[in-house]
């Protein structure tokens, strides 16, 4: 399966905050900074979104992050989404897919 470029970014993200400290406190206090002079490119942030960052990387600490509640009467499946449920793949792990934020609900791609 070939990686998405919201998914190339958040791997390189997630990479330099294991690998450089300094990044990771710049990351969590300032994210869009941080982002921009890994990339070296400007993100425009969509009006109404902010971006937090949370370290989550204590081993003996499980984190559960909850998701903004889904409008289900208005939620609409791709093709690709609806021939998986119909397939048989389970509803809510769909629904988890559908809802998993990308870049792009957050910055002007």
């Amino acid at each position: 399966m070939k990686s998405t470029k919201d998914q190339e970014l958040f791997q390189k993200i997630i990479v330099k905050a294991w690998e450089d400290d300094a990044f990771k406190q710049g990351l969590i206090s300032n994210p869009i900074n941080a982002i921009e002079g890994l990339t070296g490119e400007k993100l425009s942030v969509k009006e109404g979104k902010k971006l937090k960052v949370f370290d989550q990387t204590e081993k003996d600490v499980v984190y559960l992050n909850i998701p903004v509640k889904p409008d289900i009467e208005n939620l609409e499946l791709t093709e690709e989404q609806l021939e998986a449920v119909a397939g048989g793949e389970d509803i809510v792990k769909t629904l988890v897919r559908v809802l998993t934020p990308s870049l792009a609900d957050f910055f002007q791609i």
